[in-house]
Parts: C-alpha cells; sequence; structure tokens
C-alpha cells in the first residue's frame, strides 16, 4: 500500500471498522480493512477487503480499481457503497456485509458519472432512499435523491441541493457521511469545494433533512463546520 486516505468508519459490535482506500503501486485502487477497539488506534488486516472483480458482471468497471467506501449498518447488516472506475468511467456499486470477514459484491447501482452514493439507515414508505451527485453541465456537481424498493433498482430521483454561488462550495458538492438521525430531522454532512488561485479547497457543511420527507431540506448551514488548518 502507497496511500491510506477517504474512509468509512462504523461501530460493529465492541469494536470500530475502518474502510480505506487504497493505491497499490501500480496507481490503481483497493479497499482495505482496519479494525480499532476505541475508535482512535486501528490495525490494518493483512489482506484487502475489496479489490476490482477479474471476471463476472463488475470485471469491466472495475478494471482500474475501487475507491471511497461508505458504510451504513441497516437491518442487520452493513450496505457499502463504492466507486468503480474502469475505461468506462466512474460508476457506483454496492456491497453487503453482516461480519466485515465476508463481502457480497451485489449491484451496480449507477451509470457512469455518479459518484458519493450514501444510503439512509432506514426506510421511507417502504422505501431506501439514497443521496448521491451525479455530474451534468447543466446541473453541475449537485446533490439528489433517490428511492429504491431493494436497493437494486433506484428511480423516482429529485435534485435537493445545489452549490451556492458566491459561496463557501460555489464548485460542488457531494454527500460525505451517511446521514444521522436527530429529534430535529436527518442531518446530513457534505463536502463542498472553492476554487482558489492556489487550488481547490475542500470544506465540511451540514444540511437538515425533514424527518419524514428527506428530499425537503430544512436547512443548510451558512458557514462550513470543518476545513483544512494546515497545508
Amino acid at each position: 500500500m502507497e496511500t491510506v486516505h477517504n474512509a468509512a468508519v462504523v461501530k460493529h459490535g465492541n469494536e470500530y471498522i475502518m474502510l480505506f482506500r487504497s493505491h497499490l503501486r501500480t496507481g490503481r485502487s483497493i479497499i482495505g480493512l482496519a479494525r480499532s477497539p476505541d475508535g482512535f488506534h486501528f490495525t490494518a488486516d493483512p489482506e484487502p477487503f475489496l479489490t476490482p472483480a477479474r471476471d463476472g458482471p463488475f470485471a469491466a468497471y472495475e478494471e482500474y480499481g475501487v475507491e471511497d467506501p461508505r458504510v451504513t449498518p441497516l437491518e442487520g447488516q452493513y450496505v457499502i457503497t463504492y466507486s468503480a472506475y474502469s475505461r468506462n468511467g466512474v460508476r457506483v456499486a454496492l456491497a453487503k456485509t453482516s461480519d466485515f470477514h465476508h463481502v457480497e459484491k451485489f449491484s451496480l447501482i449507477t451509470q457512469a458519472d455518479y459518484r458519493n452514493v450514501v444510503i439512509f439507515p432506514e426506510k421511507f414508505n417502504g422505501l431506501y432512499a439514497r443521496l448521491d451527485r451525479p455530474h451534468s453541465e447543466i446541473a453541475p456537481w449537485s446533490i439528489w435523491i433517490s428511492y429504491s424498493p431493494d436497493l437494486r433498482f433506484w428511480g423516482e430521483s429529485q435534485l435537493i441541493m445545489r452549490p451556492e454561488q458566491y459561496h463557501w462550495d460555489e464548485m460542488k458538492i457531494g454527500p460525505g457521511a451517511p446521514p444521522i438521525k436527530t429529534d430535529q430531522g436527518w442531518l446530513s454532512i457534505y463536502h463542498g469545494v472553492f476554487q482558489t488561485m492556489d487550488g481547490s479547497v475542500y470544506r465540511l457543511g451540514v444540511a437538515l433533512h425533514d424527518p419524514q420527507n428527506p428530499a425537503h431540506i430544512i436547512g443548510v448551514g451558512e458557514s462550513w463546520i470543518l476545513q483544512p488548518e494546515d497545508p
């Protein structure tokens, strides 16, 4: 492994599980797994957790690597979304595990040029819900919501949040961690990007979704909650 970054962390039983993206020396990415008793000190498993498929339906879409996992506890198991890179673009795939020892690649759930898919940990009117970030020239790098009866087929999509002009997140936004349920609604931590003459700055912001209708955004934080402070 040459790098460790873009991790997802979840509590599983008495330990914390971290799924992280790592570059190999070839430049291709795999997803590794590390375990911790306290959420601070992690030990990586010696073998990767997810690697690009070499055959089957996933192979043509994972040849350049698997990246940027997100993890949601859902109905007694864990749902993992990750980016699959290939000469056909970047898609989002979904995998499942119940123990973080065995993992099943379940479905490729988007077309090309989607990233940052997070799954809500509860259903709404019998449907699973996700936030994602497709890219188009008309609505660049905005956050959408979609619904599914089975985690495989998704639809009823709506654009719910755009980058704000002359704002700290004006270049692009995207979902970060899976939404967190609070008494006031679903708290969503998202990333926003601001273009400067010295490069792009990534920060974290917050939005609040209606507890019964997550497509309705109650409010968005005016300022960011976390930003880089050192080079």
